[in-house]
């Protein structure tokens, strides 16, 4: 009755449907442990944004590598912003999703030592190349408040470190690189700025980050898994489908009874 399950193409059916179930099942742990990540990531962002906020040397130091769990923890600090240091970082977005720069200043601080400041996005000049319009820094000694941030790198932004750029431009938001540039010890990591808010709202405040959604990914999981527990299901169905259809075709190709004689 069931020979019809060893014919090529229900073999290969089959083996479908079982190369799908354990796929469907890892894909659904996928997006649960994404979820699960999303969760964690969101709790350390809202603890680090409302914890007190100390300076950032107790912190990070030069050639310090900021540990994920000091990541967006408000941090002050009091110096003197070095203009001459100042670059731009290319390709970065706004809030309004504009393709512009973020401005990096060094803040020299009263030991000599150095944080590096993103004070906030510029558009760019008409010329891609060209150095962008940046508001000047404060002058004087200024206290700042802002985000520690890790170092970004090749590997762990996805952002290439590109050669011969133009003069005053980098890729990245690099520590090590900037203190070859200046001369000088630099903190690891840098700071980015949410007070004071600058004059005329130029340069714009990088957002804080978004630690109030989690995203969908709890619903692909549960998606997922249904769709592993509809494999079996419509196996089963197809499998009596075509079970009664040949049932049906057995019964209209069988012989008519031959009446008796009377």
């Amino acid at each position: 009755m069931y020979r019809f399950l060893l014919s090529r193409q229900w073999v290969i059916l089959t083996l479908i449907a079982l190369a799908l179930v354990p796929t469907m099942i890892e894909l659904g742990f996928w997006q649960f442990h994404r979820h699960e990540r999303r969760v964690e990531q969101n709790e350390l962002i809202a603890r680090n944004l409302e914890a007190k906020p100390v300076p950032v040397t107790e912190l990070t130091s030069p050639g310090h590598r900021v540990p994920r769990a000091d990541y967006w923890r408000t941090v002050t600090a009091t110096g003197t912003y070095d203009p001459a240091g100042e670059v731009v970082v290319r390709r970065r977005t706004n809030a309004d999703e504009r393709v512009g720069f973020h401005v990096l200043t060094p803040l020299v601080l009263a030991d000599g030592r150095v944080v590096l400041v993103n004070r906030g996005w510029v558009e760019g000049a008409t010329d891609p190349r060209a150095y962008p319009p940046v508001p000047p820094a404060p002058r004087g000694t200024v206290t700042v408040t802002g985000r520690l941030k890790a170092d970004e790198t090749t590997r762990g932004s996805g952002i290439k470190d590109l050669a011969g750029l133009p003069p005053r431009q980098v890729m990245l938001i690099n520590s090590e690189q900037r203190a070859g540039a200046l001369g000088k010890p630099v903190l690891g990591g840098y700071l980015e700025l949410s007070e004071p808010r600058p004059a005329g709202g130029k340069p714009e405040l990088v957002p804080a980050p978004d630690h109030g959604s989690i995203g969908a990914h709890m619903a692909y999981a549960i998606q997922w898994w249904l769709f592993t527990a509809g494999v079996p299901v419509g196996w089963v169905v197809l499998v009596r489908r075509e079970l009664r259809d040949r049932r049906a075709a057995e019964a209209r190709n069988a012989p008519e009874p031959v009446p008796a004689n009377v």
